[in-house]
C-alpha cells in the first residue's frame, strides 16, 4: 500500500535549522527505509514539517520507518542543541493513496510545497526535496520511482520528461483540497471504490464524513 504521510514540528515549531539537520534526517530516512523494506517515492523537508510518499513490502513497514526516523532524529537534535523533550507533533498523519488517480498528484503536491510556500519560484531550486531526482532520472540511493511514475514512459529519461510537463501544470484547487482533506480526516485519497477496497482489507471503516470528488487521471 502507498501512503502519503506528514510529520509536523510540535506547535508548528522548526524541526530543521541548518544543513546538518536536513542531512541527518535524510540519512536516517534512508537507513530506516532499507531496514523496513520501504520505498521512498517523493519527499520534501520544510522548516517545520515533512511530507513523504511511501510504499512498503512489510505490513507495518511504513509506520516502523517513520517511528525509527522520528525517534532517532529527536535524539540527535536533543544532543546537538542541548535540549530535552519532544520535537514532533504527536503521531504522524497518513492516508492511503489511490495509485491510478492520486499518486502523481501527491508527487506534485509534495514537491511543489516550497513553491506554494513562496520559498522558491521553481521546485528544482529547492534542495531538500526529491524533485531533482524525479525530474531528471538521476540515480538516488533514497528515492525509488512508483509504478505509476514508471508508467509515464518506456524509459527513465522519458518518465522524467513527462513528469516535468505534469509539474508545469498547476494542481487544481479541488485536488489540493482533496489531498489536504484526506490527510486531515484520515481517509484514503481516492474514489469510493478505492476507499471501500481499503476498508475491506482492514476490516474496518476509515475516517468519517463524505469524500470529495477525485481528480482526473494524470492531474
Amino acid at each position: 500500500m502507498t501512503l502519503h504521510a506528514v510529520q509536523r514540528g510540535n506547535n508548528r515549531s522548526a524541526a530543521f535549522h541548518d544543513t546538518q539537520d536536513y542531512l541527518c534526517y535524510l540519512r536516517l530516512l534512508e537507513a530506516a527505509a532499507r531496514r523496513y523494506e520501504t520505498r521512498v517515492h517523493a519527499y520534501v523537508l520544510m522548516t517545520n514539517h515533512v511530507h513523504l510518499l511511501l510504499t512498503s513490502n512489510l505490513l507495518n513497514g511504513i509506520s516502523r520507518t517513520l517511528q525509527y526516523v522520528a525517534s532517532r532524529y529527536v535524539q540527535a537534535a536533543n544532543e546537538r542543541y542541548g535540549r530535552t523533550g519532544t520535537l514532533w507533533e504527536s503521531r504522524y498523519r497518513s492516508t492511503p493513496v489511490d495509485s491510478e488517480r492520486y499518486c502523481l498528484a501527491c508527487y506534485r503536491y509534495i514537491e511543489l510545497n516550497p513553491v506554494r510556500a513562496g520559498i522558491v519560484k521553481s521546485p528544482e531550486d529547492y534542495r531538500w526535496s526529491s524533485y531533482r531526482v524525479n525530474s531528471t532520472a538521476r540515480w538516488s540511493s533514497l528515492v525509488s520511482p512508483h509504478p505509476t511514475f514508471l508508467a509515464l514512459s518506456e524509459t527513465p529519461a522519458g518518465c522524467a520528461a513527462q513528469y516535468r510537463l505534469l509539474v508545469r501544470e498547476a494542481l487544481p484547487d479541488d485536488v489540493l483540497q482533496d489531498i489536504r482533506s484526506s490527510l486531515r480526516r484520515g481517509v484514503p485519497a481516492g474514489d469510493e471504490a478505492f476507499r471501500e477496497k481499503i476498508e475491506a482489507s482492514l476490516k474496518r471503516r476509515i475516517g468519517t464524513g463524505k469524500r470529495g470528488r477525485p481528480p482526473k487521471n494524470g492531474s
